[in-house]
């Protein structure tokens, strides 16, 4: 009867303990479909009014209220590739590193000091990027960039230490933990038979990583690099500091540019119209769908590389 009444009371536990889940996960997606039709509603003055030409119209005055999101999607996704690529460079070099070639002693404390940049807050990267990046770009990094690959458009015109890509420079600093740790984490399931397998025909350690082990977790390495993007793409007060603020497209990565999350931070408390308002709660209901798109690309990925690495086991 003990052994009755206690496996009763164990099942009542379960039960709880698994409706207290269902309740939070309720919770937590009416809370995203709550923000989702908040933001569509006051989107919807700004919808009527521009329709989807508010996508790929170049002209953002508030004077006249006239708003096109061209500009600032163009800022956006240009500071946001740029991090991923050089977050995307370094991290991957970081992982594959600290998983195989760093030894313990080594390894530990380069994870940790990688990591910690995640905890940085955003100001303190865009007060650094301000009073110490955007000097250096302007007197040294820029004009270097001018001599050898002024040729290109991308790095002709005047430099102001401030511009896409410092931007870029600051939020690749502020993805690279992400690339790092889910790539070193993603190469650490591929297992070790494969390793030994390519090491046992002659090839090098060097070889095997780079012809065996990153090839194979490639999905994973590609969603840590995705999610990373995701961040990336709604960072705002870094990017703030350091951009330029200019709603204009130009082709100089040294230009100053604008993005969908700065703009909605430095405008909103100056929005003194309603339309004015509703444009910049659509380029926050635009961000959303980004991100949410983003991250669940990055997602999937991530979990097709993890089945397979306990299939393979």
């Amino acid at each position: 009867m003990r052994r009755l009444g206690a496996r009763t009371g164990s099942k009542i536990v379960d039960q709880i303990f698994v409706a207290v889940l269902l309740g939070a996960a309720i919770v937590f997606l009416a809370i995203i479909l709550g923000l989702a039709a908040s933001l569509v509603k006051g989107s919807l003055p700004s919808l009527r009014t521009f329709g989807f030409a508010f996508l790929w119209t170049s002209s953002w005055n508030p004077v006249t209220s006239i708003f096109g999101a061209l500009p600032l999607i163009y800022g956006t996704v240009i500071s946001s590739l740029i991090a991923t690529v050089l977050a995307g460079v370094f991290g991957i070099f970081a992982a594959v590193f600290l998983s195989d070639f760093a030894p313990a002693f080594l390894a530990r404390p380069l994870s940790f000091m990688i990591e910690l940049l995640a905890a940085v807050p955003s100001v303190v990267f865009g007060l650094w990027g301000l009073f110490v990046l955007a000097p250096a770009m302007r007197n040294t990094i820029d004009p270097a960039l001018q001599r050898t690959l002024g040729f290109l458009p991308i790095f002709s015109g005047p430099s102001y230490g401030v511009g896409l890509l410092t931007a870029g420079v600051i939020l690749a600093l502020m993805i690279i933990p992400t690339v790092t740790a889910i790539s070193r984490d993603v190469l650490t399931t591929i297992p070790a038979d494969q390793r030994e397998a390519s090491m046992s025909l002659g090839a090098t350690k060097w070889e095997t990583m780079m012809k065996v082990v990153v090839p194979a977790a490639r999905a994973g390495i590609f969603g840590a690099i995705i999610l990373a993007l995701g961040r990336a793409l709604g960072e705002t007060i870094a990017t703030t500091m350091v951009i330029g603020n200019r709603p204009e497209i130009a082709v100089s990565l040294f230009a100053p540019s604008y993005t969908l999350a700065s703009v909605i931070a430095n405008e909103f408390t100056e929005a003194t119209s309603d339309i004015y308002l509703s444009a910049l709660i659509e380029l926050g209901l635009l961000l959303l769908i980004v991100s949410v798109v983003v991250n669940a690309l990055a997602r999937i990925l991530m979990w097709s590389v993890f089945r397979g690495a306990r299939s393979a086991r």
